[in-house]
């Protein structure tokens, strides 16, 4: 029952995965619950993000495969010429999308959850005040409040964007037309699955990295070998150590390319389009955050470990956050469970997130995926913690499905304690790495050591294999004494 001075037990603001798991659990848990959404409900994973983009892998990745004359052969098998309709994959997105918002919006109501409409923001401690598309402008009171506003994509200054020539991942989703040459600003994973998807269609493709190698964030050893395969092995022109200083729309595009240290000018590129995919930028400039006194660190709001809004260090009663907004891990699963943790406090059962053990995925072909610290933050640590650090490597060329498969192209590099065992993290590139990774961060999640796992049985033959070999050689190296 809500409390009688209180609209709500709880407002929400953002209606993307953090909000809606947020939402929905606390409805299920008996809250009186209300979430707000200017937008689409859903939020920028169903919309513009991880859902139609991987409708998009998966179709291009078809088309890859049937292409792959070379690879086909190998079984004995001869495909005819490819054809596809860039329209009709289009449409798969779209309609993959439309139908996960609807099962989504649905969800919320069976729960009890009110959906209201419109620009939500604080109004001062358990207020919230809601712009509604008519222009009426609303004030709720609400014993908690969770903002989950998620984040928009990051346009660098000098890149001017029309959303036709010159456009973001919220653009790129749809698909609309093949541009012949597209320059792609940006080598993380959006520029990556990207990438993928445009080259699978018949686009060349300039990638520019401003840093100085391509696939910064990845780890070193797998970005050497997938690179080859995602990179030189395609229509791709991989450029690092360029910024792209002006971007001017048109046709042709107008690229300006200059040395990312000294600024000077290198070089002028004339292209078709421009995907700029440069990362994320937290969505908090209408919240209000003032009216409670909170600050933010560029943008993003600072939480404690139960998600908690925290002013000068200290949590603010019955103010949470969860998502892009706070800026921990960019990922709709990390959204996910932070919102279901927040609710879980809410309710009294004390609980704190684990983001070591969350992995992250890129959806390219073949896939890439990590979880835990990398080995030079494992080093830092192995360093600090006065231990020395375990690195396997385990190799797909070694294991019999993907031999199978003629998919052989691949790694896991392992890292671990070599005192206790305790796994420290993992990084994979190879045929399904996004579906193996999750072991690993189970493993994670509950701090086992490699002595146990290397006597967990694997299915045979099967790509799980790769993490077995991966925790027997490990278990080689870990002191016993």
């Amino acid at each position: 029952m809500t409390e009688a001075n209180f609209d709500f037990d709880l407002i929400v603001i953002g209606a993307g995965y953090g909000g809606f798991d947020a939402a929905k659990h606390a409805a299920e848990n008996g809250l009186n619950v209300a979430i707000v959404e200017s937008r689409d409900m859903g939020g920028t994973c169903v919309n513009r993000g991880c859902v139609p983009s991987k409708a998009l892998l998966a179709a291009s990745g078809k088309v890859r495969e049937l292409a792959d004359a070379e690879h086909l052969s190998g079984f004995g098998i001869h495909a005819a010429p490819v054809r596809f309709e860039r329209k009709k994959i289009a449409d798969h997105a779209n309609n993959l999308v439309a139908t996960i918002r609807t099962n989504l919006t649905k969800s919320l109501e069976r729960a009890g959850v009110t959906i209201l409409r419109g620009e939500g923001r604080l109004e001062g401690i358990q207020k919230v005040g809601l712009r509604e598309p008519s222009g009426v402008d609303r004030i709720f009171t609400s014993k908690d409040v969770i903002l989950a506003t998620g984040s928009d994509p990051f346009v660098p200054p000098g890149i001017e964007i029309d959303g036709r020539t010159v456009f973001t991942s919220d653009e790129a989703v749809n698909l609309e037309w093949l541009p012949r040459w597209i320059a792609i600003i940006g080598s993380g994973y959006i520029g990556l699955e990207f990438a993928d998807v445009y080259t699978a269609l018949g686009c060349e493709v300039t990638m520019i990295e401003a840093l100085e190698r391509v696939m910064p964030t990845f780890d070193p050893d797998l970005s050497k070998l997938a690179s080859r395969r995602l990179l030189d092995g395609r229509d791709i022109d991989a450029r690092a150590g360029l910024l792209a200083s002006k971007v001017t729309p048109g046709c042709p595009v107008v690229v300006e390319l200059c040395d990312f240290n000294t600024r000077k000018l290198i070089e002028e590129l004339e292209v078709d389009a421009v995907l700029v995919a440069t990362g994320r930028v937290p969505a908090t400039k209408g919240l209000n955050l003032d009216s409670v006194g909170v600050e933010t660190n560029r943008g993003f709001i600072p939480i404690d470990e139960s998600m908690r809004v925290l002013i000068d260090g200290n949590p603010l009663s019955h103010l949470w956050a969860v998502g892009d907004v706070t800026g921990k891990l960019m990922l709709a699963h990390t959204a996910a469970a932070q919102g279901t943790i927040a609710v879980d406090n809410i309710l009294g059962d004390f609980r704190e997130i684990d983001y070591r053990s969350i992995p992250a995925a890129t959806f390219t072909h073949p896939e890439i995926s990590s979880v835990g610290l990398s080995e030079e933050e494992a080093k830092v640590l192995a360093s600090k913690e006065k231990f020395d650090l375990g690195v396997v490597r385990s190799y797909f060329k070694a294991n019999s499905k993907a031999l199978a498969e003629k998919e052989s192209d691949g790694i896991m590099k392992l890292l671990f304690r070599k005192d206790s065992g305790e796994v420290l993290g993992a990084h994979i590139y190879g045929l399904h790495a996004a579906d193996l990774i999750q072991e690993v961060a189970n493993a994670l999640a509950r701090r086992q050591t490699v002595l146990d796992l290397s006597c967990e049985v694997h299915t045979h033959p099967t790509l799980s294999e790769v993490v077995e070999v991966a925790y027997k050689q490990a278990a080689r190296q870990v002191s016993t004494l």
